[in-house]
């Protein structure tokens, strides 16, 4: 079993709460890892000593700040089949899919090396004697705060951008999975000066003290309530909230469409991870045109997904999602398949396709998190569009359509950060997005990421009077 440790005013030790908790193997229950939790004077001391190493950092030449991401980049992708292995047994993921995760992890540090020393200001013309700049300034200590469902990459994102734009962090992984996060930062820290990266563990009362922390930026990855929270935190002390929070993202599936390839790209955003991935697809609003082939085709997938499907993270969030399906088949739902929980160790659930559908479920308007795709019939594009429009969350969402003036209408009016169309995942390397309303706030990954993780400071030079 692992006992996690934190890295606090540049010493790897156990936090000082008296407070410990046990990470169980979603899989079958073992325990994986013993946690020790961070006492407010460990935050409060993690958060001092980023103040005192950010003047240094943020003063290095940018190309060497460059090199030592390249450097942890490389770290990561050597470890990236221990990382699997952590990731598999602390929150479920199989190991290949876990160590494609982390893969793309090594990628995103090392696309940031890339960005880092080029990263954009602006020079404005005056006139003869002086000249105007637009120039970004590290922001000091970034508070970085990352979820369970992709330990690795998620903060390989957060913490690349904001240590190669010259801050310091003080990093916060989820609860569910602190030997990942222990072990990427021992993998990270060593390429960096002493008090550049911190790591402090615990429950959703260390991330609190945190976001209260005098620090400049708070980055959440997480829960909708979470990113509250800390928006409201922020809002005193006056740091930048950057969020990237829950979402309902809708799948619309228009007339015409092949229902077997339908169904196939439904399958993979509902059923991936079993689910637990932030732009999964969460609600499916199908033409009826199609609809019967489609039901059809999704439980056909269902089936083949079932033999592969890896544990949720634990039972308390298997018991959230098969409550949210138990309510819809009250209310009216039909189970085509899956929807029970079964027997034996682990938090398994199957996967599960509900038809007749409602958008009153919760299983339709909150977050499920979990391998369930919920279909609703609609009987025109426009009607899906607005139905997929009218959900407190604006993560993402995604449109299968053989029209280009309906794909041009979804990106177009769809109020989401991200409007995929024909694929339901997938993206540029470089891509960045905005969530809205419950989603979060702030761009996250990309070129923008950058220029959230910076300051812009207005420098205007003018040359002294002749004759001094």
């Amino acid at each position: 079993m692992y006992e996690v440790e934190q890295l606090v005013s540049n010493i790897w030790g156990q936090g000082g709460s008296s407070r410990k908790s046990t990470v169980l193997n979603p899989a079958d229950g073992t325990p994986v890892t013993l946690l020790h939790h961070s006492a407010e004077e460990d935050v409060a001391a993690a958060v001092r000593t980023a103040r005192q190493a950010a003047a240094g950092w943020a003063t290095t030449a940018p190309a060497a700040r460059a090199a030592a991401l390249h450097a942890a980049a490389t770290a990561v992708t050597e470890a990236a089949g221990e990382l699997a292995e952590l990731m598999n047994a602390e929150m479920g993921k199989p190991v290949d899919g876990a160590q494609e995760s982390i893969m793309a992890g090594a990628g995103t540090l090392r696309q940031y090396a890339e960005l880092g020393p080029t990263h954009r200001g602006r020079a404005l013309a005056g006139n003869d004697e002086a000249i105007d700049l637009m120039a970004h300034t590290p922001r000091g200590v970034v508070a970085v705060i990352t979820p369970w469902n992709d330990p690795v990459a998620v903060s390989c994102g957060l913490l690349g951008a904001a240590l190669v734009t010259g801050n310091t962090v003080v990093y916060k992984p989820s609860e569910r999975t602190p030997a990942t996060g222990w072990r990427l930062t021992q993998l990270l820290a060593p390429h960096f000066p002493d008090g550049v990266l911190s790591l402090v563990n615990g429950d959703g009362s260390v991330g609190a003290a945190l976001a209260a922390a005098p620090v400049d930026v708070v980055a959440q990855v997480g829960s909708t309530s979470t990113g509250r929270s800390i928006a409201a935190a922020c809002a005193r002390t006056g740091a930048k909230a950057l969020l990237e929070n829950g979402g309902s993202d809708p799948l619309i599936v228009d007339a015409g469409v092949d229902p077997v390839w339908a169904a196939g790209q439904a399958a993979v955003g509902s059923f991936a991870n079993s689910g637990q991935i932030c732009v999964a697809v969460e609600r499916i609003y199908v033409h009826r045109d199609v609809a019967g082939p489609f039901l059809d085709a999704l439980a056909a997938e269902a089936d083949r997904w079932a033999a592969d499907l890896g544990p949720l993270v634990d039972r308390r969030h298997r018991d959230a999602v098969d409550d949210q399906v138990q309510r819809a088949v009250k209310d009216g739902a039909r189970v085509l398949r899956g929807g029970t929980v079964p027997s034996g160790p682990g938090s398994f659930y199957p996967p599960t396709v509900l038809a007749d559908c409602t958008d009153e479920m919760a299983v339709m308007r909150d977050e499920t998190f979990g391998p369930v795709a919920p279909v609703a019939p609609v009987d025109s594009f426009d009607e899906a569009l607005r139905r997929a429009a009218d959900s407190s969350y604006g993560l993402a969402a995604s449109v299968l359509t053989g029209s280009m003036s309906h794909a041009q209408q979804a990106w177009r009016t769809l109020p989401a950060g991200t409007v995929k169309v024909n694929a339901v995942f997938g993206g540029a390397p470089g891509g960045a997005a905005h969530p809205r309303r419950g989603s979060g706030q702030g761009f996250g990954y990309g070129p923008e990421l950058l220029d959230e993780m910076t300051a812009t400071k207005a420098v205007h030079l003018e040359a002294p009077p002749t004759g001094w």
